[in-house]
């Protein structure tokens, strides 16, 4: 086994133990023990990338059902978001992305991920030769793209400079 594997599998279970510890000594109502449980069982599956999607969603949903805090109930969401993402199902991760950012506006990571998922919609319009339909999605994934970029200016990068490119947005 790799040594990076080994390092990696010492941080998760060293991470699920200080975890529970916390989850044990923390005040807080047996619900919110509980949605925490879901959310770091579907974190975990998701961050060590097995692709068991299916059963991190499942977690993902109870701890929704279960989460009461807006804010961490905007995490749980963006990372439903990702994982519909990862399964090409951009609709549903547009939706979950949407429905985080009701609840957290700070969350520079989902603007980016509605900019890139707009993006890629407009290089389809293009390879199906539907111009004006593809400026559309470019134009949504310029909005996007401004405000992630808003909210952590020294980040995206990239993004910074598809916008200067195509002289969607300019910078001072």
């Amino acid at each position: 086994m790799p040594r990076s594997r080994v390092n990696g599998n010492f941080i998760d279970k060293t991470s699920s133990i200080v975890a529970n510890i916390l989850l044990r000594i923390i005040p807080t109502t047996s619900g919110e023990k509980k949605a925490f449980t879901y959310y770091r069982d579907g974190a975990i599956m998701l961050a060590q990338s097995e692709g068991n999607y299916a059963e991190a969603l499942q977690n993902y949903y109870e701890a929704t059902r279960l989460e009461i805090d807006p804010y961490d109930r905007s995490y749980i969401l963006y990372n439903i978001g990702l994982i519909h993402t990862s399964n090409g199902e951009h609709t549903k991760a547009l939706e979950y992305y949407f429905r985080a950012l009701e609840r957290n506006p700070f969350l520079p990571q989902a603007f980016n991920n509605m900019a890139v998922i707009c993006h890629y919609r407009g290089e389809q319009a293009i390879l199906q030769g539907d111009s004006e339909i593809a400026e559309a999605w470019f134009d949504q994934a310029a909005e996007y793209w401004k405000q992630a970029i808003a909210l952590t200016p020294g980040n995206y990068i990239e993004a910074q400079n598809w916008l200067k490119i195509t002289k969607r947005f300019e910078f001072e």
